[in-house]
């Protein structure tokens, strides 16, 4: 974090949390800047899954302390906060007036990569609206692993699986690349080689560093290739039932993988190729794509055992009932979800409910 003291500007508005206030990284940050000569304003106000109404507070605190470099310190939602703050001075306000500020992004989870990419996920009469555009992707990005010793071992195992997933999803989407791939391999790679030890012992700054490296790498990929209904399912379900997002993505997991590679029919098209490609690089056994994919699912379970995932929908506590009642509008918003198109396989909403109802037993 020390970078910070390299910054030129005159005023920073820094978006961040009580949680990192009250561990001193707010203050530790201000210092910097202040070694630098720049003034701040702090907006601490950022709760998880932020919504339209915390956005336009801070887009109002944002335009009275005329800040020309916008600071995000802590998890993905005071990034996407921060992001959510910086698109709408855009789209709201004077074009001619407007100067765009230094964007920083210094992550305090390993899950996100929201520290590179050009997604913002805010919340809106209860639905995840996903704003995607070049416009809100940081400047730079400082990965301290410091900021996320404290933090709760249930948080490093759901954005640890988030990161897990952003790259899973990336490799085998429709906009997959070499320079990609390459970015999501290598982070599924440190993920499940360093993930659990980081899980079990926050204390190991060497498991910390691989596994926010992992993050980041996994957020570029993604990044240029977009994500697939894993998050579109996650995003509807995590808010219908106010489910942490990375615990959304893992519950949802096998069952897309199984939908994807098409595992009950012919096992055999682009997404069962490309997750046996996976297995490969894991050292699993792959000789023909069912084998390679049936492999991936088995070491995915393994894994989230390893970090007391739930196994079920139900697991969560979701009452049947309302589960059910749910489903329809569910799966009507991850159709429409803008992560579905480059999925590598085109769901109905029939598709997406039967999705949900495997994972719910």
């Amino acid at each position: 974090m020390q970078f910070l003291k390299e910054i030129s500007g005159s005023r920073a508005f820094i978006v961040s949390d009580a949680i990192m206030e009250k561990l001193g990284y707010l203050q530790q940050a201000i210092c910097y800047l202040k070694e630098a000569g720049i003034d701040t304003t702090a907006f601490t106000e950022v709760r998880p899954d932020p919504d339209t109404s915390v956005v336009t507070e801070g887009l109002k605190r944002f335009r009275e302390s005329g800040a020309d470099i916008l600071v995000a310190l802590g998890g993905g939602s005071a990034i996407d906060t921060a992001k959510g703050i910086l698109y709408f001075a855009w789209k709201l306000g004077d074009d001619r007036a407007f100067h765009k500020p230094l964007f920083i992004a210094i992550p305090s989870t390993s899950g996100t990569g929201s520290e590179v990419t050009d997604f913002s996920v805010i919340t809106s009469d209860g639905e995840k609206v996903c704003i995607v555009d070049d416009y809100i992707s940081p400047d730079i990005a400082i990965l301290d692993s410091t900021c996320i010793q404290h933090v709760p071992q249930r948080v490093v195992a759901d954005t640890g699986i988030d990161v897990l997933v952003h790259a899973i999803e990336a490799y085998v989407s429709v906009n997959a690349t070499d320079f990609t791939d390459a970015l999501a391999e290598k982070a599924i790679k440190i993920i499940f080689e360093h993930l659990e030890t980081c899980y079990k012992n926050s204390e190991d700054s060497a498991a910390r560093d691989k596994v926010q490296n992992a993050s980041c790498m996994a957020g570029m990929a993604f990044t240029n290739t977009n994500l697939g209904i894993n998050h579109s399912l996650a995003h509807a379900f995590g808010a219908t039932f106010h489910i942490p997002h990375g615990r959304s993505n893992a519950i949802l997991l096998t069952g897309v993988l199984e939908y994807n590679s098409n595992l009950k029919g012919s096992a055999d098209g682009y997404a069962a190729e490309r997750y046996a490609q996976l297995a490969a690089v894991l050292g699993l056994p792959a000789r023909t794509h069912r084998e390679g994919v049936v492999s991936f699912i088995q070491a995915v379970e393994q894994l989230k055992k390893k970090l007391d995932v739930e196994t079920s929908i139900r697991a969560l506590g979701v009452e049947p009932e309302l589960f059910e009642r749910s489903l329809e509008s569910m799966a009507q918003s991850a159709l429409a979800d803008r992560c579905t198109p480059s999925n590598p396989r085109q769901p109905t909403k029939e598709d997406l409910i039967q999705i949900y109802q495997r994972c719910y037993e």
